[in-house]
């Protein structure tokens, strides 16, 4: 459809460009005693290239441009603007009065400069305050009980002026690893858990996917979902708002934390990484379960199992309750048996916490 519309603007550009370059043509025979024919004929030609060439460039693509930065503001930040571009420019009409008396060319000069200037200072300061602005005039309705139920939204403007409510974005693979579920049931997420309508659309087509293991993901995360929505401790909400102009799923995301100023709850590293490098806040999964394993210190004695041989010679490996990799020195002779150790170094990687233990219960200083 684009490619069909950048065609039909480079046809009209052509057409419009070639007439100009006709008529252009005839005048400059006139002037310079040049073959009338022989003029506009190369004109035309050259009109028609330039033509061709540059008019989605100034009309087609600015406006596709300017659409989709609109589509990324928030109504607040575009009627903040518009307030403050009347203001500034009741300002300068205000101001160009007392300029205009001023000799010239001052006074041609400095009247149209204060437009510009006191239209631009009035749009980025009332942008800037918006929160304030609105605010102050906004009235304050009381609100009303949380529900499980999940509610669609009307657009991005009711959300983000609801009250003081904190508003979590959630992504499809945070609802497919399913430790949200219990997560929410501890208590400690504080807010309402908000599902863009496009991230529960990828989540059933995961679902409905050929591929067995990616419909079996998929249908995890419609009953990780469920569950959520009838958890009385935390109100889950499905929004219909969207980003207009973007494809990828990640990256409505981001846009609509930067615009709601809301965290993303997720355990995808790639999300994790693009969000953070655009100033958007990310509730990281896996390094929440990092954070809240146990803590061993070297010299503390544990039980373990051991269930298999590491990687060096004569080493088992046990876990921990949390899933925490405990490498024993010496411990393959102990395999499938209940052993007392100690712990003897804890080391923190990139993939989590690794503890070193040996057999028995001191450790030799």
């Amino acid at each position: 459809m684009q490619n069909r519309t950048e065609l039909i603007s480079r046809i009209i550009g052509l057409i419009l460009f070639a007439i100009l370059g006709v008529y252009y043509g005839i005048q400059l025979s006139d002037l310079f005693n040049l073959v009338p024919i022989i003029a506009s004929a190369v004109l035309g030609i050259l009109g028609a290239v330039i033509g061709f060439l540059i008019t989605p460039y100034v009309t087609i693509r600015p406006v596709r441009y300017l659409v989709n930065v609109l589509g990324k503001t928030s109504l607040n930040s575009l009627m903040a603007g518009l307030v403050g571009l009347v203001v500034g420019l009741l300002v300068a009409v205000l101001v160009a009065f007392p300029l205009s008396l001023l000799p010239d060319p001052f006074g041609q000069i400095l009247p149209f400069i204060g437009v510009l200037f006191f239209g631009y200072l009035g749009m980025v300061i009332f942008i800037q305050r918006q929160n304030e602005i609105f605010g102050g005039i906004r009235p304050r309705w009381p609100l009303k009980s949380p529900s499980s139920e999940a509610k669609p939204a009307d657009d991005l403007d009711t959300i983000s002026s609801e009250g003081s409510d904190r508003k979590i974005l959630l992504d499809t693979s945070v609802i497919i690893d399913g430790r949200i579920a219990d997560i929410s049931q501890t208590g400690f997420l504080v807010g309402t858990l908000l599902i863009p309508r496009f991230v529960l659309n990828e989540l059933q087509y995961i679902a409905d996917s050929p591929d067995a293991m990616r419909r079996q993901r998929g249908r995890r995360g419609m009953e990780v979902l469920s569950q959520l929505q009838k958890d009385m401790t935390i109100p889950v909400r499905i929004s219909d708002i969207d980003v207009e102009g973007i494809k990828e799923v990640d990256e409505k995301l981001v846009v609509l934390a930067r615009q709601l100023r809301c965290p993303i709850l997720t355990n995808d590293f790639n999300l994790n990484r693009v969000a953070e490098l655009q100033g958007v806040t990310i509730l990281n999964v896996n390094e929440l379960a990092n954070a809240v394993k146990s803590v061993l210190l070297p010299g503390e004695i544990v039980n373990v199992s051991i269930i298999q041989e590491g990687r060096e010679a004569g080493q088992g490996v046990a876990y921990l309750d949390d899933g925490t990799m405990v490498v024993v020195e010496d411990g393959r002779g102990q395999i499938n048996t209940e052993a007392t150790v100690t712990v003897t170094k804890v080391l923190q990687t990139a993939a989590g916490r690794m503890i070193f233990a040996r057999l028995g219960e001191e450790v030799e200083k």
